[in-house]
């Protein structure tokens, strides 16, 4: 049974009373110099509500770090982790063409359909290894495309460490926006993860402890996945390339600020 975060009293108890106090404050700044952030109930208090009393998320930062608030505290934000293994260089399901190749033309529709005020960032493992390839931000939809295109397929399949590397950043992201907003880990992957990288106690822990939602589209490979898990993950198999670019759209599909037409061939 989960313990309440709200004293008999009334008042909030423990660690969840100083970040009552801390939205409070910033709050009342942000608003006061910047204007009252803009009305979606969806966006601004869902998210705030369970992320400060359901989750206790965001963490506290570690100490002495320096956490910079956001310009924008209602902002969503797509943090996606492409699958660069060896066997994205074959074809697969994929048309005639590399898996790989297939991924990057559908990532990049993806990138430029993405709102222009959400943020999107990028993290791939393959030849070069697991890394950060562009970090959270808005306006970055041509460097995100440019580092898409320099992924070179080679290697196994860490799903558990970049699951757990996803997470860790869309939290830092989390504490600048005080926990408003939405976060969203978006995994294409055309396999299973390698031995030792079975990504399920990573999103045990994301789905016990955070509001983050997890889309993984898989490429060429059906519904037994271990990111598949039916009322817990969104997870959409793709076999082709128009259903690998349609379960990206749905990713995005869910934000109220999306227009389908959009992410259509020539929609913009």
């Amino acid at each position: 049974m989960s313990r309440s975060p709200i004293d008999r009293r009334g008042r909030p108890k423990g660690g969840f009373a100083w970040k009552v106090l801390l939205v409070a404050a910033v709050a009342g700044y942000y608003w006061t110099r910047r204007g009252a952030p803009p009305a979606s109930p969806r966006v601004v208090q869902r998210p705030v509500r369970e992320a400060l009393a359901k989750y206790d998320w965001p963490r506290a930062a570690p100490a002495g770090a320096k956490t910079e608030l956001a310009a924008n505290l209602t902002t969503a934000n797509y943090y996606v982790v492409l699958d660069g293994s060896g066997s994205m260089t074959e074809e697969g399901c994929s048309g005639g063409d590399s898996k790989m190749n297939a991924a990057k033309r559908a990532l990049a529709e993806f990138a430029k359909a993405v709102p222009p005020g959400a943020q999107l960032g990028l993290l791939a493992f393959d030849g070069r290894g697991l890394a950060e390839r562009v970090p959270l931000a808005a306006g970055n939809r041509e460097l995100f495309v440019q580092e898409v295109q320099n992924v070179m397929a080679a290697g196994g399949t860490p799903l558990l460490s970049a699951v757990s590397m996803g997470i860790d950043k869309l939290e830092e992201q989390a504490r600048r926006q005080l926990g408003y907003g939405e976060y969203n880990l978006v995994v294409v992957t055309d396999g299973e993860a390698s031995r030792g990288e079975d990504p399920r106690p990573a999103v045990d822990t994301i789905l016990a402890r955070s509001p983050v939602a997890i889309h993984t589209i898989g490429f060429c490979v059906g519904q037994d996945h271990s990111l598949n898990q039916p009322g817990r993950t969104l997870y959409k198999t793709a076999q082709s390339p128009e259903e690998l670019r349609a379960g990206l759209g749905q990713v995005l599909a869910e934000s109220e600020t999306f227009d389908v037409k959009a992410f259509a061939p020539g929609g913009r």
